[in-house]
């Protein structure tokens, strides 16, 4: 900004005046309309627009998760025990039927034991599950819950404790 050192120097109601000009053009707003808008109506809980799929697995629920995991490796085991008799029948091919029988019925004789085994796990896993508690108080009850969970990471191990 050029000064003119020749101009008459202002009074003091024209200084004044120019000062409150000034002061007015710089606290005004450089934009005649609002810049930001904040709509304060609820969204609806639910839309008319049905769910989208995903891509990759369609949905399923938990316990049909779990039947197909299930479907899964069950089909692993029964191709490796499929497996195990074709190989041993191949091997005793040249033997009489008694041998035969007694070497396909072994696979599977295998299976039956570990399903067995399997079970007696289950049950005794359930068996060991702590019994239910009820306890059925009067008057005013604090009731704390503290879970800390441990995570090591690295070649130098670094423990990290951390408490809710």
């Amino acid at each position: 900004m050029d000064h003119d050192r020749t101009a008459a120097p202002l009074s003091a109601d024209e200084a004044d005046a120019r000062a409150r000009q000034l002061i007015t053009e710089w606290c005004a707003s450089p934009y005649e309309v609002p810049t930001s808008y904040r709509d304060e109506t609820t969204p609806p809980a639910y839309g008319p627009t049905p769910p989208v799929a995903q891509p990759g697995r369609t949905p399923m629920s938990q316990r049909a998760t779990d039947a197909s995991a299930l479907m899964l490796s069950g089909s692993v085991a029964a191709l490796s025990v499929g497996g195990a008799t074709s190989l041993v029948l191949y091997t005793l091919g040249q033997v009489d039927p008694v041998t035969l029988a007694i070497g396909a019925t072994g696979p599977v004789a295998l299976v039956l034991a570990a399903g067995s085994l399997l079970k007696a796990v289950g049950r005794a896993k359930a068996a060991s599950a702590p019994a239910e508690v009820h306890n059925h108080y009067t008057g005013t009850v604090r009731q704390e819950s503290t879970t800390v969970s441990s995570t090591t990471k690295g070649l130098f191990a670094k423990n990290r404790n951390d408490v809710r």
